[in-house]
């Protein structure tokens, strides 16, 4: 054991400055304080119901009508008690509160690539530190992306498993692939592993082609097929989050629409291609990855109270703490984004390596990380350079059920820093053998430090400063103001400030870039020690990237624990709405923009609320009868008896009691059969839903129309609610049609009556209908998905296997090392 510690000591020592890097960033983490984060606030109110049903039984509902009429659970929030991967998130947690933990992942997983490709301990601990404090990293975590901040922590030990596996061992680099991959694919955010998986697949056709150039094809055969087995094996570990998760998926808006939109050629499967590319990273963006305020920073809060737009403002006589508060209101951001919470930001000094890395690299790595960071950041450009992003949109499968391309850079945020981390190598082994290094050094210098400095000198000579909406926003402002001359001269000083602070930056990355520079002549020059350069390198890089996020994911961040626990505050109107003591009924929040919030679902049943994954048939219901205004038939048959309204005068919230809402059950007297789903959509723009159902010619048969009779004095009402347990009590005369103020998802609803199975029909487009037997009956409704049952054993067996392996691996290797004695 002491010889254990003593060979591993540098290691110890790495992770423990790691450990205090993280405690030190998140101290108000260690004074009792927790993040307050948007989107995680939208997560408590679509989770409140699922979590309020957990306490009571004891384990969670697998269905809720907290949002959008219902939707599966599994898509907010799920145990997954039988994934070994659950178990260790749990467990460093425990130690390591959100978000340290996602940090730390980052910096062992960076470390973890960087020391399978024998990089230096040190210089190793370097490079992790310029993956992990990418400004993007922290960005993700201040917005609430948490489980895209987990996915992404896990994706360079993935990258380091494979080249493992490739260039040393096998059956460690399999086995580490499988751990990783399930821990990545656990996080249940499938974009970034889909992201990776372009990325790797790029690797994997390099090995291949060295393998055959070489000459070394059955050792790549071999190592590929412990990869796959691996794949696999992290797949069915991942059962119970991959199969529910496809098997929804395609009934949702990144899967095949319902009604195809012919007339704008829009696909009929996967997200609309304005929606996908909303989020395009800009071309001159890029210039970022260099001189993060570039492009203005975030969207908002970035003036103070030295900037232009402060000045104005005072000297129009305002007050300077209001002046302030107008300006932090304004736009710096100029991109074509509809917002950002920041720029793409991989540390200036790191920027200029990766580009000497370019020249002096020449690990066979280098020309993967330079092929797919092209292609990485072409598809990162979407609406602004299509002829790439649209080639994978239409043709590359399931690319198109992705938003926000500008996401993908995540991947060059790794390989930027790994490219730059192997030119230090290099210049650490053999500086002295690199021809012409002086020259490649300074002419790189040039290049880059000039770039700085041309736009710190002359940041209108490259930059504008004007998105293609400036005349617009001018034209507001000058409404505001009530002065279109003034609304011209704040818009003047506003672009004044954007060049300011590209031109500051610009001035701070030049420093940045010299110091680095400096260090690099002096390593060659033999003036400085390999030591000092990397303590050099360390330093400069993590005052350069800290401070800098900083500017996103700081103190101001963190309210007291307290707070963040219920951080949506009950209203009179929530308290008015809540005496009405019926099992369901729905609330519709127009306080808000209602379909993507949930703050009301924390409450109520909420039409509304706030998911990147709604039903498709919900979505085709807002595209045709909530466009520009509200449908109350809709409303009536999705039984919404309060609608919340705000008074724009005086900002005061109200109540509206709707006495027109359907109940959550009634008996029709008239069934019409529709030929289509575009007809069934235009049946219910105008009807009475109590009176009529329309029902999709495909159930036809499902139905005895001659037994159908006029309901006449026939009762039925909800008399048990659950989530995924609904029970109804009826009576009829004869045979009735009853359509059922729930939606219809025919993926595990099962529907009883007196405990025998019936068929589930679809009436009114997206409702849950029956044919039920005259008489006094019991309808019982019951989610109990075959897929969810299958997948969790799936998924046991599969953790077992994975642990079984992993305990195999360290016994065999260990055995390796220490042989018996004869």
């Amino acid at each position: 054991m002491k010889n254990w510690f003593k060979e591993n000591s540098t290691h110890l020592i790495i992770v423990a400055i790691f450990i205090l890097l993280v405690i030190f960033y998140f101290t108000p983490l260690w004074q009792g304080k927790a993040l307050a984060q948007q989107d995680v606030v939208q997560a408590l109110g679509s989770q409140k119901e699922i979590f309020d049903y957990k306490e009571k039984d004891g384990h969670a509902p697998e269905w809720t009508n907290s949002m959008f009429g219902g939707m599966p659970t599994y898509q907010i929030w799920y145990e997954h008690a039988s994934n070994v991967t659950t178990y260790f998130n749990r467990a460093i947690k425990m130690v390591f509160p959100l978000p340290a933990d996602v940090i730390l992942i980052y910096l062992l997983g960076a470390y973890f690539l960087l020391s399978v490709l024998r990089v230096r301990p040190w210089l190793a601990a370097v490079g992790a530190v310029a993956i992990t404090f990418s400004s993007y990293n922290f960005i993700y975590i201040e917005a609430g992306h948490v489980n895209k901040a987990y996915a992404i922590a896990y994706m360079a030990p993935i990258i380091g498993a494979i080249i493992l596996c490739y260039r040393g061992n096998r059956l460690w680099g399999s086995v580490l692939l499988a751990v990783f991959l399930s821990l990545e694919i656990r996080t249940n955010h499938i974009q970034m592993t889909y992201y990776l998986l372009i990325a790797t697949l790029v690797l994997v056709g390099f090995e291949l082609y060295y393998a055959i150039r070489d000459k070394k094809l059955p050792k790549f055969a071999q190592a590929t097929a412990l990869q796959l087995a691996a794949a696999v094996i992290a797949v069915l570990v991942n059962a119970s989050v991959l199969f529910p998760t496809y098997e929804y998926s395609k009934l949702t808006i990144r899967g095949k629409a319902n009604i195809v939109k012919v007339e704008d050629g829009a696909k009929d499967s996967g997200l609309d291609r304005q929606y996908a590319y909303a989020w395009s990273q800009g071309v001159g963006e890029n210039i970022t990855f260099l001189i993060p305020n570039a492009y203005g920073g975030k969207s908002q809060g970035v003036l103070a109270k030295e900037s232009n737009v402060v000045k104005f403002f005072t000297g129009l006589g305002v007050p300077e703490v209001q002046a302030v508060q107008f300006a932090q209101n304004l736009p710096t951001y100029w991109g074509e984004k509809q917002f950002t919470s920041g720029p793409w930001y991989f540390g200036a000094g790191i920027f200029f390596l990766f580009v000497l890395g370019i020249i002096i690299v020449k690990d066979r790595l280098k020309w993967w990380i330079l092929a797919t960071s092209a292609l990485i950041v072409l598809l990162a450009l979407g609406r602004h350079f299509p002829l790439v992003s649209d080639l994978f949109f239409d043709y590359v499968p399931l690319y198109n059920n992705f938003r926000a391309v500008e996401s993908i850079l995540v991947i060059v945020s790794i390989l930027i820093p790994l490219l730059a981390i192997l030119a230090v190598q290099e210049l650490l082994n053999r500086a002295q053998e690199i021809p012409k290094l002086d020259k490649k050094v300074l002419y790189t210098f040039i290049g880059v430090g000039g770039f700085c400095l041309l736009v710190a000198l002359l940041p209108d000579l490259f930059l504008n400063f004007k998105s293609s909406n400036h005349s617009e926003l001018v034209a507001g402002l000058g409404q505001q103001l009530g002065d279109t001359n003034l609304g011209q001269q704040l818009g003047s000083a506003l672009v004044k400030d954007r060049a300011a602070l590209a031109s500051a930056d610009a001035w701070r990355s030049l420093f940045i870039v010299a110091l680095i520079f400096a260090s690099v002549w002096g390593l060659y020059k033999k003036k400085v020690t390999s030591t000092v350069f990397v303590a050099i390198l360390g330093i400069v890089t993590l005052v350069d990237l800290w401070s800098v996020d900083k500017r996103y994911l700081n103190h101001k961040s963190f309210m007291e624990e307290s707070l963040t626990k219920r951080p949506i505050q009950e209203k009179e109107v929530d308290q008015l709405i809540r005496m009405d003591k019926d099992p369901s009924y729905r609330v519709l929040d127009l306080t808000t923009n209602a379909f993507s919030d949930a703050h009301a679902s924390y409450f109520h049943k909420n039409l509304g609320g706030y998911h990147a994954a709604k039903l498709m048939r919900f979505q085709e219901i807002l595209e045709h009868q909530f466009n520009g205004a509200i449908n109350e038939d809709v409303l009536d048959m999705f039984n919404v008896r309060y609608i919340m309204t705000k008074d724009p005068s005086n900002g005061s919230e109200r109540i509206q009691r709707r006495s027109t809402a359907a109940g959550n059950a009634w008996f029709v007297e008239k069934v019409t059969f529709v030929r289509d789903n575009a007809q069934e959509m235009q049946a219910i723009s105008s009807f009475d839903p109590l009176k009529e159902a329309f029902v999709h010619e495909e159930f036809r048969n499902k139905i005895n129309a001659g037994r159908l009779g006029q309901p006449g004095n026939a009762t039925i009402s909800l008399v048990s609610y659950h989530p995924d347990t609904l029970k109804y009590e009826y009576s009829a005369p004869h045979d009735a049609f009853a359509v059922f103020s729930e939606v219809y998802y025919e993926k595990g609803w099962k529907a009883y009556i007196d405990g025998e199975e019936v068929p589930i029909l679809r009436a009114d487009y997206i409702l849950r209908a029956l044919q039920l037997p005259g008489g006094n009956h019991t309808v019982e409704f019951i989610f109990a998905p075959s897929t969810m049952r299958i997948s969790n054993v799936v998924s046991l067996i599969a953790s077992i296997v994975l642990v079984v392996g992993l305990i195999a691996v360290v016994w065999c290797t260990n055995r390796k090392r220490h042989p018996k004695k004869a």
